[in-house]
């Protein structure tokens, strides 16, 4: 197995984005599956997501960083500032965070992890944000490993396709 040392982190380019829209796609599936029963995840369409990542790679919101085992795109990472309301300017917030799923458990998103709070911290944040279905557990296990915690007044409903699910925030201190 891999170690995060083996994957090289870089910023995003345009010519990630299609490989990034299917890795959203795919990893996303596969880890909602469970959680939405038998209603297939349809919330965007690779074309929509790469409509999405090249604007947030073109304008630098969130900043996108890729993971590369060679030079085979293998995961990424979107990050900024928190965009809930009324948090300070020093929060951050992990936007999206998905590994292919050959990968999973291989360290890509240890690595992707490590270099979006080093971002975090380049811009000034100490702490950071991030919202996961309650449902998806492999996501919560993965976070709580890095040292997030559940903020358990945070749980709202959201849509996701044709169904709701409940979201938490998780948050930690970049320090």
């Amino acid at each position: 197995m891999p170690s995060p040392s083996n994957f090289k982190i870089r910023p995003a380019t345009p010519g990630d984005v299609s490989v990034i829209a299917e890795i959203r796609v795919s990893a996303g599936q596969a880890a909602y599956k469970g959680l939405l029963s038998n209603n297939p995840v349809r919330t965007f369409t690779a074309d929509q997501h790469v409509a999405y990542w090249r604007d947030a790679i073109e304008f630098g919101e969130p900043q996108v960083y890729v993971a590369l085992e060679g030079e085979k795109v293998v995961g990424f990472v979107g990050f900024d500032r928190s965009r809930d309301k009324g948090t300070p300017p020093t929060t951050g917030e992990i936007w999206a965070i998905y590994v292919a799923t050959s990968h999973w458990g291989q360290g890509v998103g240890l690595a992707l992890w490590d270099a979006a709070r080093e971002g975090l911290i380049d811009e000034g944040c100490t702490k950071v944000t991030l919202w996961v279905p309650l449902g998806n557990e492999r996501a919560l296990r993965f976070h709580e490993l890095a040292g997030f915690k559940r903020e358990m007044t945070s749980i709202k409903t959201v849509p996701m396709g044709a169904v709701k699910v409940e979201e938490i925030r998780l948050k930690r201190d970049l320090g």
